[in-house]
C-alpha cells in the first residue's frame, strides 16, 4: 500500500497525533547521529508513516558537495502520493553527485535468485556504475571506496536474522569506518518489527545468513540494528562507524505495516514476510518452502511426507520462475500444507517444521549443512529429533531472548 501523506484526511490524523508527541532530536554517541524524529503514545494510520528517504529536507544539506555512493535496490524509493520515485533517480534529478550504486543479494533491481551471485554493471537509465556486494566481495573494498566522500544506505529489511540486507549494512559500516567514511542510513519500518523470537546465534556458528548473536526475528529497524552494531562493537576490531540514522516520523514497532514493493522475489507479498521467520527454516531441509510456485514463503511440502502420519492436503508442484531458477524439487508432487490464509503470526511457529520432520521417513535425509547456519545453533535440530514439542524448545530460548532484549532497548528509536 503506497504512502498518501498528501490527503487531508491523512493530515488531519497526523496533526492529531502529532500534538501528544514530542519531537527528539539526539546526539546517541560521538559515532551516531539521530535526525529529529516523532515519538508517538498512540499508533497513527499506517498511510501517515513518513519513511527516511521521504525526508530530503534532512538530508540533502548533507550531501552538498559530497561524492556520494549508495547501497540500494528496488526498495529503496521516495514515496510521493499514489506512486513513488526511485532514490537513485531523484539524487540524479537533484544535481547529486552520485558516483555509484552498491548492490545487495538479489541485485540493484530485485531479480536474482537467493544465493545467486550478483554481477558488477551499469545502469541502464542512469548509466552509474553498479558494484555488486554479493559477487566477488560481501564487503566493498578500498579501491570501490576511493572517490567516495559519504555512503547512503537505503535498503528495506524484513526484520530476520538470515536475511543478508542486514549482513551487508554490516560490512559497508566496516568498509566505511575503515575509510573513515560516513555512513547515511534512511531508515524504514520493519514488517517483523512488532516482536522478537528465536534461538540466540552462537558464536561459532557465524556466517553471512547470521553474523551476530541476535535472535531470529530481531524487531529492529536497519537503523536501529546499525546502532546496535557499533554499540556493542561488532565490527573487526571494535571500530565504529560514523552513521547518522534519518528517522521515520510516525512509526511503531506495534504499526502493522504491508511493504509496497516486494523486498526480495520470493517474498511477494505481506502474508509471505510474516510467515518468512517460520518457514524459513525448511530451507535448511529437504522440504520445499514454496519456492518455485505463486506462494512462496506460504506453503511448503516435499515428495517425502506420509500424508497418513499428518493429513498433509495440500499439492504443489515447483518450476522455474522469477527468483527461482532451480527450485527444490522441480517437477515433482509436493504433499504439504497451505497457509496463505492462515492466521498473522506474532511469534516463530514451530509446528510447521516438527510436524513436517514426523512426517519424514527418512529422518536422517531431513535435514542438510545448512540448517545449522539459519538456526545458529545445533540445538534446534537436536531438540527437534529428541521430540521435544514447540512448547519445551521454546522455553530454552527464554533467558536469551530476555538478555537479549535488555540490550536492544538501548538503541530502540521507536516504541
Amino acid at each position: 500500500m503506497l504512502l498518501n501523506i498528501f490527503k487531508n484526511t491523512v493530515l488531519l490524523f497526523v496533526l492529531a497525533f502529532i500534538s501528544c508527541a514530542s519531537k527528539t532530536k539526539e546526539k546517541i554517541s560521538d559515532s551516531t547521529e539521530i535526525i529529529e524524529h516523532v515519538q508517538l503514545t498512540e499508533q497513527i494510520p499506517n498511510e501517515a508513516i513518513l519513511v527516511g528517504a521521504n525526508q530530503t529536507e534532512a538530508y540533502l544539506p548533507l550531501l552538498k558537495g559530497k561524492r556520494v555512493g549508495i547501497v540500494a535496490n528496488q526498495t529503496s524509493v521516495i514515496f510521493k502520493e499514489g506512486d513513488y520515485t526511485h532514490l537513485v533517480d531523484s539524487l540524479v534529478s537533484l544535481k547529486v553527485d552520485l558516483k555509484k550504486v552498491f548492490a545487495p543479494e538479489h541485485g540493484f533491481r530485485g531479480t536474482a535468485d537467493a544465493g545467486e551471485v550478483v554481477k558488477d554493471g551499469i545502469d541502464t537509465k542512469t548509466g552509474l556504475p553498479i558494484v555488486s556486494l554479493y559477487g566477488k566481495n560481501k564487503k566493498p573494498t578500498a579501491a570501490q571506496l576511493q572517490d567516495i566522500d559519504l555512503i547512503i544506505f537505503d535498503i528495506q529489511d524484513v526484520g530476520a536474522r538470515f536475511y543478508t540486507y542486514i549482513s551487508s549494512l554490516h560490512y559497508v559500516m566496516e568498509a566505511c569506518a575503515e575509510a573513515k567514511i560516513p555512513v547515511l542510513i534512511f531508515d524504514r519500518p520493519n514488517p517483523n518489527g512488532h516482536y522478537i523470537d528465536g534461538p540466540i546465534l552462537e558464536k561459532e556458528h557465524t556466517s553471512f545468513v547470521g553474523m551476530h548473536p541476535i535472535p531470529v526475528v530481531h524487531g529492529m529497524t536497519i537503523g536501529e540494528y546499525a546502532k546496535m552494531i557499533n554499540g556493542e562493537k561488532w565490527l573487526k576490531n571494535g571500530i565504529r562507524c560514523d552513521i547518522t540514522v534519518i528517522a521515520m516520523k510516525n512509526y511503531s514497532h506495534d504499526a502493522k505495516y504491508d511493504l509496497p514493493i516486494k523486498p526480495s522475489p520470493n517474498l511477494p507479498n505481506a502474508k509471505s514476510i510474516n510467515l518468512y521467520p517460520s518457514l524459513c527454516f525448511f530451507e535448511g531441509t529437504n522440504v520445499s518452502a514454496g519456492r518455485g510456485t505463486d506462494k512462496q514463503f506460504q506453503v511448503f511440502g516435499s515428495p517425502f511426507l506420509n500424508t497418513e502420519i499428518f493429513p498433509f492436503t495440500y499439492q504443489f508442484m515447483p518450476e522455474p520462475n522469477e527468483g527461482a531458477k532451480h527450485p527444490k524439487h522441480q517437477d515433482r508432487i509436493c504433499h504439504g500444507m497451505d497457509l496463505s490464509n492462515s492466521a498473522y503470526l506474532s511469534e516463530i511457529n514451530l509446528s510447521y517444521l516438527i510436524n513436517a520432520y514426523k512426517a519424514t521417513g527418512d529422518k536422517k535425509s531431513f535435514f542438510n549443512n545448512f540448517f545449522t547456519k539459519l538456526a545458529g545453533t545445533q540445538k534446534l535440530q537436536k531438540q527437534i529429533e529428541s521430540g521435544l514439542s514447540a512448547e519445551e524448545i521454546k522455553k530454552t530460548w527464554v533467558s536469551g531472548l530476555a538478555e537479549y532484549d535488555a540490550m536492544r532497548q538501548t538503541y530502540l528509536l521507536y516504541k
